[in-house]
């Protein structure tokens, strides 16, 4: 595989990580460009995981939502067919594991992160995974109580730091110049 290119301020992140371990054995670090099992979670997962177990108080669904989107890649399709093994992997164990998971599952889908179609697993067995911060906008803006100010605007304030759009309001120039042509 070819290496991938980096960009500066990586470069730069580097340089001072080398500076600060000129020890560090370089192989014991996860490398996505040439590790198999690597997928792109936003930077902003730790508060979309917060926000989801505010919103599913007394059965928190965040972890069940990361191994959902760890599973998915960038067709954000999920197959639920191993509902077993995909509720030992979100965290739950014993008898009830695969019953708790798939409550989580539908308290996700009732709350919009997700879609799913039934199949030969049953209820169950499909699942496409939306936008995270769009649904949580949504809910926002829609006046969910799950969803608190201080969070929200948590979240808001980290999608820009990292330059994810999700949040910016879109001028209203270009719908005015267009409207008008």
């Amino acid at each position: 595989m070819a290496p991938i290119k980096k960009k500066r301020a990586a470069r730069k992140t580097e340089a001072l990580r080398a500076s600060l371990w000129p020890e560090l054995d370089t192989n014991l670090l996860w490398d996505a460009g040439y590790d198999d099992g690597y997928t792109p979670v936003p930077r902003t997962m730790p508060i979309i995981m917060a926000i989801i177990n505010d919103l599913t108080k007394g059965k928190p669904a965040g972890s069940t939502f990361l191994e959902l989107w760890c599973r998915a890649y960038n067709e954000m399709y999920v197959s639920l067919a191993a509902a077993a093994a995909l509720a030992t992997h979100s965290g739950y164990s014993g008898p009830k594991a695969v019953r708790m998971w798939q409550e989580r599952v539908e308290q996700l889908e009732k709350l919009g992160f997700i879609l799913t179609k039934n199949g030969a697993a049953g209820r169950f067995s499909h699942a496409v995974i939306l936008n995270p911060h769009k649904v949580i906008r949504h809910l926002y803006k829609s006046g969910h109580s799950g969803v608190t100010k201080e969070k929200y605007e948590a979240l808001a304030e980290r999608a820009n730091e990292v330059g994810s759009e999700d949040f910016q309001v879109k001028p209203a120039v270009a719908a005015t110049a267009t409207a008008a042509a």
